[in-house]
């Protein structure tokens, strides 16, 4: 009897398998929308620098950091019509006066930028430092050289050691 339902089973469902209609493969769709917004993103790589000058700094009344030895950040954007990079001073009572503070960079503009080429003296409001006019898509350097003139207008303090004079820069970057 056991084997007798051992072969009757598979037939039947042979029988029934072949009785039921043809299922049916459908199919269907669906549609993914990316909404790409304009986006930057900033980094600062060098948060600080110290200058401190050499009696050859004092003779020429200026001390720098340019190139390698400058402030670098880093910079990218999905704009199709690029972004600008801007860098202010705009502390309250700055130690350094602004008109000795001169900021530049050699970084080459991004196509369709510009760069600021020739020290200029800081401001406290934002001052385009660098821009590009597409889309930045990986990181680009961007490095700031800071010079500081007028040393002899910066006294040092009574008794030993240094007297330090800070400012803050402030860079910002936003999409064009």
């Amino acid at each position: 009897m056991k084997l007798a339902v051992r072969l009757l089973l598979p037939a039947l469902l042979v029988s029934v398998l072949a009785a039921s209609p043809a299922l049916a493969v459908t199919s269907g769709t669906a549609t993914v929308t990316l909404a790409a917004t304009a986006n930057t993103m900033i980094q600062i790589l060098d948060p600080a620098m110290t200058l401190s000058p050499t009696p050859t700094d004092y003779d020429n009344d200026f001390i720098e950091a340019a190139g390698a030895s400058g402030l670098r950040v880093r910079v990218k954007t999905n704009s199709s019509t690029g972004m600008i990079l801007s860098v202010r001073c705009s502390d309250a009572s700055p130690q350094i006066a602004l008109a000795d503070l001169l900021v530049r960079t050699t970084t080459p503009a991004g196509d369709a930028g510009s760069a600021l080429a020739s020290y200029t003296a800081i401001a406290a409001s934002n001052m385009t430092l660098w821009s590009t006019g597409v889309a930045q898509h990986a990181w680009q350097t961007v490095t700031t050289d800071v010079r500081v003139q007028n040393l002899f207008g910066y006294d040092d303090g009574a008794g030993p050691g240094v007297t330090n004079y800070t400012n803050t820069l402030t860079y910002t970057v936003v999409t064009q």
